[in-house]
């Protein structure tokens, strides 16, 4: 994706910077997983926070809207599953703006969710004739990959149902707050496992505190 993006003009980017924020800048964080894995040490599960010594602290949703700056977020409209949402296919014709065929024939079951390859979404960011598209589609893979990076090397249904609702202007910080402090209760309780969370994010505020 860093390759991508690397090559694409500058009214593309900032077609991205635009209806995006900052998100591109996740693709250049370095994660240091050194750094990472010492500061989960530092992670209290009771509290939900961190605490260095006698002082606590937690991201806000203030810090990650700010740290990712989208001017479309809406800050009063946080996401949250609607009752009725469209089907997998609707949504994924919404996104990439392909046929009913094009998809059904690439969507695929893993576990108890529905996903897409992110190998053939980013065929589709290299050949789409849409600008708007492509960059729909490249956003999509850096929440996916980089956000909310759960099923590797796949888009899974949540993670299309959350940009769907991107569009209508919800704000992710609370979604991706609530997957951070998930993902690092999990990895406290049993000392290891794969943090699923966006750590690129957690590495930012951090060296904003530090």
């Amino acid at each position: 994706m860093k390759e991508m993006w690397d090559h694409w003009d500058n009214e593309t980017k900032q077609l991205v910077y635009c209806n995006y924020g900052d998100l591109p800048y996740l693709l250049n964080a370095k994660l240091d997983k050194h750094l990472f894995r010492a500061i989960a040490q530092f992670w209290n599960p009771a509290h939900s926070c961190f605490t260095f010594g006698k002082v606590d602290l937690v991201p806000t949703v203030e810090e990650y809207t700010t740290l990712l700056r989208c001017p479309k977020i809406q800050v009063d409209k946080a996401y949250s599953r609607a009752a009725s949402v469209p089907t997998l296919l609707k949504k994924l014709m919404n996104i990439t703006g392909m046929s009913e065929q094009w998809i059904t024939t690439r969507i695929q079951q893993k576990g108890d969710s529905k996903c897409v390859p992110w190998k053939s979404l980013r065929d589709l960011v290299l050949v789409h004739p849409d600008v708007k598209k492509r960059v729909d589609v490249f956003a999509l893979g850096i929440y996916e990959l980089v956000v909310f990076p759960k099923a590797l090397g796949h888009i899974d249904e949540a993670a299309f149902d959350l940009f769907d609702r991107l569009s209508k202007g919800v704000t992710p910080i609370p979604a991706i707050l609530a997957e951070t402090f998930r993902s690092l209760n999990a990895c406290r309780r049993t000392g290891e496992g794969r943090f699923i969370g966006c750590a690129q994010l957690l590495l930012a505020w951090f060296h904003i505190h530090f």
